[in-house]
């Protein structure tokens, strides 16, 4: 039997559950009330919400938060001299997150279609995200390169900053080493 999940977007009414399963899979501390809502506000533009969440009936299995175009920081993690596209036309993938009992569904590839789709409204022309390398085979680069994502650059320490100011990495506790490779999708 087919599972029918329900994919719809991100609103307030899911930050509870998301802080639940963003520190479940990413380590405590990822996410708290403060930052989801500043992630969800950033995720809207012209009325457009590039923020989506799914649904296996009640139980929240997944999430996706997208900053819009314009509407995030370009930081020294980030090569915009080598995107080919101005850095205002370009969205940030900033997270997708798939419960680990629901993961070889699709779930994740679907979420990031919708925000495509609903970036590319907002005036995107592509879509830059920091993968985790570390994640187990490597599974978030092979994802994101299946769904397009072409490697940019690549960034020891990335998370390092992040752990000594309370984010308990599931890898590496609060000193994290974790690599991040920096991928762009470049939408049609």
């Amino acid at each position: 039997m087919t599972k029918q999940f329900i994919y719809k977007n991100l609103t307030p009414d899911d930050f509870d559950s998301i802080i639940a399963l963003g520190n479940f899979v990413h380590g405590d501390g990822y996410l708290n009330h403060e930052n989801i809502r500043t992630w969800y506000e950033k995720g809207i533009k012209n009325g457009i919400n590039a923020g989506y969440v799914v649904y296996d009936q009640d139980k929240l299995v997944g999430f996706r938060i997208t900053f819009s175009a314009g509407q995030w920081h370009v930081d020294k993690w980030c090569s915009p001299q080598l995107w080919q596209v101005p850095v205002d036309k370009s969205c940030y993938f900033k997270c997708n997150t798939v419960d680990e009992n629901y993961r070889g569904h699709g779930i994740g590839g679907q979420l990031l279609k919708l925000s495509i789709a609903a970036a590319k409204e907002q005036g995107s022309l592509a879509g830059v995200s920091h993968l985790w390398k570390q994640s187990p085979g490597n599974s978030a680069v092979k994802y994101f390169t299946k769904c397009g994502g072409q490697l940019v650059e690549t960034h020891p320490d990335k998370w390092y900053e992040d752990s000594k100011n309370g984010y308990n990495c599931i890898l590496c506790g609060y000193d994290c080493h974790c690599e991040a490779a920096e991928m762009i999708i470049y939408f049609d």
